[in-house]
C-alpha cells in the first residue's frame, strides 16, 4: 500500500511540474504577477476542459446521471465556509462554469498553451482518486465535476468511472480523516494531522495532491483577508505566488485582484482581470456581477470597453439589460463628478425616460445635476423642478437654486433654499449665495420685510462677509446711509482685510460728512487700496452711486453683522428734506415737489451764467445742450430744461443721452409732470442707481398729487409702492399717518405718528396730537 502511493505522489508531482510551467511567461506579461527575470507561476488553463473530452474517452460516462445518483443516495452537505475548491490546489484546476463553454477560448492575458509534449509521461502514471471518491460519497456534485476536469487535464488519458462511488475505499482511514478536515476548512488541523503522522511513521508520505491542494487553500484565505483589509498589495503578492486560484472556478478571487491592481493604480490590469473573466467565464450570475463590480471601479471609458463583451441572450436581448438602467445611473453620477465627460446620448435618453416614467426623483436629479455641470441652466431647471415635483429635497432644492441663480432669479433662488438652507455645509452656502446675488440686483429687488428680516438674521448667524457687504450696497441705493455704514462696519469687523467694504464705508462716511473717519480709513488702507487713499470729495456723489459691487463671494460662511440702525437720525439726511404738515380740521399738505428733494444730481463743473438768456436750444451742440440744461435747471427754470435736455438726446455718445433722459426726467417731475417724468427715462438705458432714484421721486410725487387731491387710499397705495424700493422717510411716515387719520382709521394713524414722533419729529407730533383731538376731544378741552 505505501509503494502504491508513494508512486502515486510521484506521478502527480511531475504531471504538476509539467503543466506548471507551461504559460509562465504570459501571466507574468498580462497579469504583471510576476518579476522581471525570474521565473513565476502561471495563470492555470484549466479551464479549457470540455464536458465532451470525458465522454470521448468514455461513452458510458454520464456526470449528470453520477451526481443524481450520487444526490439520490447520499444527503449532500454545503460546504464548509472555508472549504475549496478542488481544482484551486491542482495545476490546472478548472471551474464547473468554464467546463460548460461551448469552444475553449484563450484568456487575453495569458496565452495558449503549448502542445503536450508526449514524451514527459511516456507511461501513464496511476490516478489517484481518492479526491474523486471523496467527494462522491459527500455529494459534492460541483467539487466532483471539477476533479473530473482536473484529472482529465493532467492525465488526458484517463476515463472517469461510470460510477464514482464504486472506486473501491481507501483502506487509510487517518488519511480519510485529513480529506474531512480539508473539506471542513480546518487548515491547522490538517497540517497538525499531517505533521503528528510523519513523526509517528517515519516512511509515510502525504499524497502531493492534499499538499497542494492545502497550500492553495491556505492561500486563498491569506488573500481574501488582505483584501477584506485593504492590503492591495499583498493580495497581488499573494495571487502572484498561486496563481491557480486566477481561474473562473475562483472567480472571487478575480474579483479582489482585479480590485486590488485598480487600487494600486494600476486600472489597465484591473480591466484585464475583468475582461478574462467576461472571455472565458460563461456562469451568468457570475458575469452579470463582474460588470457591476467592474463599474464601481472603472470610469466610464473602460466600462465601454467591457460592455462589448455583452452576449446576446437567446430572445434577441442582451445579456446586461437587466443592470442598464443601473449602468446608465452610475455613468450619468460619473458625468456629475467631471463636467468635461461626455456621456453617450443613449444613456442620456434612457435616463430621461426613466425620470419621466419612473416615481423616482434620483433620476431627474442626476439629468438635473448633469446639465448644470455643463452650463446648460435651462435644462437643468427643468429636471430640478421635476425632482421637487415628486420629492422636495435638500439637494433638489439646491440644484434648483443654483440653476436659478444662473440664470438671474436669485430671489427665487433664496425662497426655494430657505426651508433647506441649515440641512448642510453645501445647503447653508447654496442659500448664502442666493442671499448675496439677490442683494445685488440691478435695480434692487423688491424685497418684502419678512425676507429682508430672515436674510439679516441668517448673515448675522452665520457671519457671511459677502452678504453683509451686499446690505451695504442695498442700503446706499435707497439712501439710507447710516445703515449702509453699519453693514460696511460689520463687514470689516469680520473680515478686516475685506477692501470693497472699506470702500463702501469711506464713500458713505464721506456723504455722512464724517471727515475724522474717512481719515481714519484713509490711514488704515494707505499702500492697500488707492482708490480708498486717494477718495476725492463725493458730496457731489447721488447717494446710491456705487463702485458696482464685488463678484459674488465664495460659498464659505462668515461672520453677523450688527442689526441695521433702528433709530434713523433725528435731522434728515442731505437729499431727505421733511415735508411740512399743518394739522386742522382738514388736512394740508404744504410742501414743494419732492423731486428734487429725494435725488442729488451727479455733473460736473458748470457756469450758470450762459443760460440767463433766451435761445434756441435746438440749434447748440448736444454736449452744449446737455450742460445748458443743467445751467436752467440750476435757476429754476425746468420748461427750458426740458427743451435743452430733449436736444441733447440727438447725441451719439451714449453717456450724453443717457445723462439728458436723466436730466429731462428730473425737469419734469419739478414741473409737477410725474407722468412725463416716467416716459422722459425710458428714452435712454439708465443705470441701476438712477432708475431707482427716479422711481422713488415719481412715485413721491404722484403720492402727494393724490393726496393734494383728497385720494388718501391712492395716497397710500404710491407710498406703499415707494417703501418698497426705499425705507420711508419721515415727512412721509407722517404723510401717511395723515392718510389714515382722514380716512378714520385711528389706530394705524396713532401707532404711524408714535413710531415718526419716536425720532423727533414734530410734525408727527403734532400728527399725534390731531389723533387724540379727534377721538378725546373732551379730554384736551
Amino acid at each position: 500500500m505505501k509503494s502504491s502511493l508513494v508512486a502515486i505522489s510521484a506521478a502527480v508531482v511531475v504531471a504538476t511540474l509539467v503543466t506548471g510551467l507551461k504559460d509562465r511567461a504570459a501571466l507574468q506579461e498580462r497579469f504583471g504577477l510576476g518579476s522581471a527575470g525570474k521565473p513565476g507561476p502561471e495563470l492555470m488553463m484549466m479551464g479549457r476542459i470540455k464536458p465532451t473530452d470525458a465522454s470521448a474517452g468514455n461513452p458510458e460516462f454520464n456526470a449528470q446521471l453520477v451526481a443524481d445518483k450520487i444526490e439520490a443516495i447520499t444527503s449532500p452537505s454545503p460546504p464548509a465556509p472555508g472549504a475549496r475548491e478542488p481544482d484551486a490546489a491542482a495545476p490546472q484546476p478548472a471551474a464547473p462554469q468554464t467546463v460548460a463553454q461551448p469552444a475553449p477560448v484563450t484568456p487575453p492575458i495569458v496565452s495558449a498553451p503549448p502542445a503536450p509534449q508526449q514524451a514527459a509521461a511516456p507511461a501513464q502514471p496511476a490516478v489517484d482518486e481518492s479526491a474523486l471518491r471523496y467527494f462522491a460519497s459527500r455529494g459534492d456534485k460541483v467539487r466532483l465535476q471539477a476533479e473530473i476536469s482536473r484529472l482529465q487535464a493532467l492525465y488526458p488519458n484517463w476515463v472517469p468511472p461510470a460510477d464514482p462511488l464504486a472506486v473501491p475505499q481507501n483502506g487509510d482511514k487517518q488519511l480519510e480523516a485529513m480529506w474531512q478536515l480539508y473539506s471542513d476548512g480546518r487548515y491547522a488541523e490538517l497540517r497538525k494531522a499531517v505533521a503528528d503522522r510523519q513523526a509517528a511513521d517515519a516512511g509515510w508520505q502525504p499524497p502531493a495532491d492534499l499538499l497542494d491542494r492545502l497550500d492553495v487553500a491556505e492561500a486563498r484565505a491569506r488573500l481574501v483577508n488582505a483584501s477584506d483589509l485593504k492590503q492591495y498589495a499583498t493580495v497581488v503578492d499573494i495571487a502572484a505566488a498561486t496563481p491557480s486560484l486566477l481561474t473562473c472556478s475562483e472567480v472571487d478571487v478575480l474579483w479582489r485582484v482585479a480590485e486590488a491592481f485598480i487600487q494600486t493604480e494600476r486600472a489597465q490590469r484591473g480591466q484585464d482581470a475583468y475582461t478574462y473573466i467576461l472571455k472565458n467565464c460563461a456562469n451568468p450570475a457570475e458575469r452579470q456581477a463582474t460588470v457591476e463590480k467592474a463599474s464601481t471601479l472603472l470610469a466610464y471609458q473602460p466600462m465601454q470597453a467591457l460592455l462589448t463583451l455583452e452576449r446576446p441572450a437567446a430572445d434577441g436581448s442582451k445579456e446586461f439589460d437587466a443592470i442598464r438602467d443601473n449602468l446608465t445611473r452610475r455613468f450619468m453620477a460619473e458625468g456629475n463628478d467631471d463636467p468635461k465627460l461626455v456621456i453617450a446620448p443613449d444613456y442620456i435618453a434612457r435616463l430621461e425616460k426613466l425620470a419621466e416614467t419612473g416615481g423616482r426623483a434620483s433620476d431627474a436629479l442626476l439629468l438635473g445635476w448633469y446639465q448644470l455641470r455643463r452650463n446648460n441652466d435651462a435644462d437643468a431647471e427643468k429636471w430640478f423642478r421635476a425632482a421637487r415635483a415628486k420629492q422636495d429635497s435638500a439637494a433638489a432644492s439646491q440644484g434648483l437654486a443654483l440653476a436659478l441663480i444662473a440664470r438671474k432669479a436669485p430671489e427665487e433662488a433664496e425662497d426655494v433654499m430657505f426651508r433647506w438652507r441649515a440641512d448642510s455645509e453645501d445647503a447653508t452656502s447654496t442659500y448664502l449665495a442666493a442671499t448675496a446675488n439677490l442683494m445685488a440686483l440691478q435695480p434692487p429687488a423688491d424685497l418684502a420685510e419678512d425676507v429682508l428680516h430672515r436674510i439679516a438674521t441668517e448673515v448675522i448667524a452665520r457671519k457671511y462677509v459677502p452678504t453683509a457687504q451686499q446690505f451695504g450696497w442695498y442700503a446706499r441705493s435707497l439712501n439710507q446711509f447710516q445703515t449702509a455704514a453699519r453693514w460696511f462696519e460689520t463687514a470689516l469687523a469680520w473680515k478686516p482685510d475685506d477692501e470693497p467694504s472699506a470702500y463702501g464705508l469711506v464713500i458713505t462716511r464721506e456723504q455722512l460728512s464724517d471727515r475724522k473717519a474717512v481719515l481714519d480709513l484713509q490711514r488704515a488702507w494707505a499702500g492697500r487700496s488707492s482708490r480708498i487713499t486717494n477718495l476725492e470729495d463725493t458730496s457731489s456723489l447721488i447717494p446710491n452711486a456705487v463702485t458696482p459691487p464685488p463678484e459674488k463671494g465664495t460659498l464659505a460662511a462668515q461672520q453677523p453683522a450688527a442689526q441695521p440702525t433702528q433709530n434713523p437720525p433725528t435731522e434728515p439726511l442731505p437729499a431727505e428734506r421733511r415735508i411740512t404738515l399743518q394739522p386742522g380740521s382738514q388736512v394740508v399738505v404744504r410742501a414743494a415737489r419732492p423731486a428734487m428733494e429725494t435725488v442729488t444730481v451727479p455733473r460736473g463743473p458748470r457756469q450758470t451764467r450762459g443760460c440767463s438768456t433766451t435761445i434756441d436750444a435746438g440749434q447748440l451742440k448736444p454736449a452744449d445742450a446737455l450742460s445748458r440744461g443743467w445751467c436752467l435747471m440750476d435757476i429754476n427754470r425746468p420748461m427750458e430744461a426740458i427743451s435743452a435736455f430733449e436736444a441733447a438726446l440727438q447725441s451719439p455718445t451714449r453717456k450724453v443721452r443717457e445723462d439728458a433722459a436723466y436730466g429731462q426726467s428730473l425737469a419734469y417731475l419739478r414741473a409737477g409732470l410725474s407722468g412725463n417724468a416716467a416716459v422722459a427715462a425710458t428714452k435712454a438705458p439708465q443705470n441701476r442707481q438712477r432708475a431707482a432714484e427716479l422711481q422713488v421721486a415719481i412715485l413721491a410725487d404722484r403720492a402727494l398729487s393724490a393726496f393734494d387731491a383728497g385720494r388718501y387710499r391712492e395716497t397710500l397705495i404710491y407710498l406703499d409702492q415707494r417703501a418698497q424700493l426705499q425705507q420711508e422717510r419721515i415727512d412721509l411716515m407722517v404723510l401717511r399717518g395723515y392718510c389714515y387719520l382722514n380716512l378714520k382709521m385711528y389706530g394705524d394713524a396713532t401707532r404711524i405718528f408714535e413710531a415718526a414722533a419716536a425720532t423727533g419729529s414734530r410734525d408727527a407730533a403734532r400728527g399725534l396730537a390731531d389723533v387724540r383731538n379727534v377721538t378725546h376731544p373732551d379730554v384736551n378741552d
